[in-house]
């Protein structure tokens, strides 16, 4: 008897640390998971900021030139392809975030080509509302940058996670790997510029 119940305690210290091990890579992972979709958030929240500057930014340049109707027009458009494509946090691969980072892209060529169009334009230029949306638009831009940074350390770190011995054993399909933002095609290459 004495030794049915050494073993039976064993077996309980045994399945409880397994217990507490499992627990532990599964709380890990979903630690992890929410610090991704919390990051995500703040990604979104950054391009909403810049989503919400435009139609400002637009009205502005309608003001002074109206006649650059073809810019502005795409600007919207693609401030409304941009805004409309979602991704969902707890569906981040790689092919959704590429295509959120798509039509963001697209509006961010716009918003250049808005820009360069804003030169022609002195008196625009010399606008006290014009150079304070534009400045919010620069800080909101590098906002972007920053939290994008941030989201791919934290999908960094949750792969690593979910990737690693023994985790991937024990966690199975439910942790699958996450996406990041990836440099644009062509980054690598240093622009040309002629004078």
């Amino acid at each position: 008897m004495k030794k049915l119940l050494i073993g039976i305690g064993i077996f309980l210290v045994v399945a409880f640390i397994i217990y507490k091990v499992y627990a532990g890579m599964y709380n890990g992972a979903i630690a992890k998971e929410e610090n991704v979709k919390a990051s995500w958030g703040q990604v979104e929240n950054q391009y909403q900021r810049r989503a919400d500057l435009i139609p400002n930014l637009v009205n502005t340049v309608k003001g002074s030139a109206s006649h650059e109707r073809e810019t502005l027009t795409q600007v919207i458009q693609a401030r409304s392809k941009a805004t409309s494509v979602n991704v969902d946090p707890a569906n981040l691969t790689p092919e959704n975030i590429q295509q959120f980072e798509k039509a963001q892209a697209g509006l961010s060529s716009a918003l250049s080509r808005l820009l360069v169009v804003v030169e022609k334009y002195p008196d625009l230029k010399a606008n006290q509302n014009f150079r304070d949306l534009q400045a919010q638009l620069e800080g909101t831009e590098n906002r972007i940058s920053t939290e994008r940074r941030s989201f791919n350390l934290a999908v960094q770190d949750y792969n690593t996670y979910v990737r690693s011995f023994p985790q991937r054993l024990f966690l199975g399909a439910e942790f699958s790997q996450k996406g990041t933002f990836a440099a644009a095609e062509g980054a690598d290459k240093a622009p040309t510029v002629q004078f």
